[in-house]
C-alpha cells in the first residue's frame, strides 16, 4: 500500500517515469484491414458480369430431326444461306416460302459461325420474324463428350 519514496521525489521534480513504448499498434490496422476484405469478397460477385462465353456447344439432349429440315445458316463474311445456296437477304422471305411451301409454321434451323456477332445473328433472326417464321431453332455442336 505503499509508495516507493525514489518515486515521489522523482515525480516532485518534475521527472516522469512512465516508459514509452515503442511498438506500433496494429489492431486498428487489423480492423481497417477485415473490413475491406468484406467488402471485396461481398462485391466480387458483382463485378463478373462479363463472362467469356462459348454459346456453340450444348450439352441438351438432341430432338428429333424432321424428313426435310430448312437450315438458314449465316457464314462468317455475313452472307445468308438456305440450304446450301448462297441468297441475298432481301429475297429470304420468298426462298423461305418456297423451301416451306408457304407454312409460316414450320420450325426453322437458324446455324452460325462462332465469328459471327451476336448482332448480326439478331439482324437475321428478326428478318425470319418479320417474314412470319417464329418458330426459330438455334442449331449448335454437340458438347456431351
Amino acid at each position: 500500500m505503499g509508495a516507493k519514496l525514489g518515486q515521489a521525489i522523482g515525480r516532485a521534480r518534475g521527472g516522469d517515469d512512465l516508459v514509452e513504448a515503442h511498438e506500433i499498434n496494429v489492431t486498428p490496422f487489423i480492423d481497417v484491414m477485415l473490413v475491406l476484405l468484406i467488402i471485396f469478397m461481398v462485391a466480387a460477385p458483382l463485378a463478373t458480369v462479363d463472362l467469356g462465353v462459348d454459346l456453340p456447344a450444348s450439352s441438351v439432349e438432341p430432338q428429333p430431326r424432321p424428313d426435310k429440315p430448312v437450315f438458314v445458316t449465316v457464314k462468317p463474311d455475313l452472307s445468308v444461306a438456305v440450304g446450301e445456296d448462297v441468297i441475298a437477304r432481301d429475297t429470304l422471305t420468298a426462298t423461305l416460302d418456297s423451301a416451306t411451301h408457304g407454312k409460316k409454321d414450320e420450325r426453322i434451323y437458324l446455324r452460325a459461325d462462332k465469328a459471327v456477332s451476336y448482332g448480326d445473328l439478331m439482324e437475321v433472326m428478326n428478318l425470319l420474324r418479320n417474314a412470319g417464321y417464329l418458330k426459330i431453332a438455334l442449331v449448335g455442336l454437340d458438347g456431351r463428350s
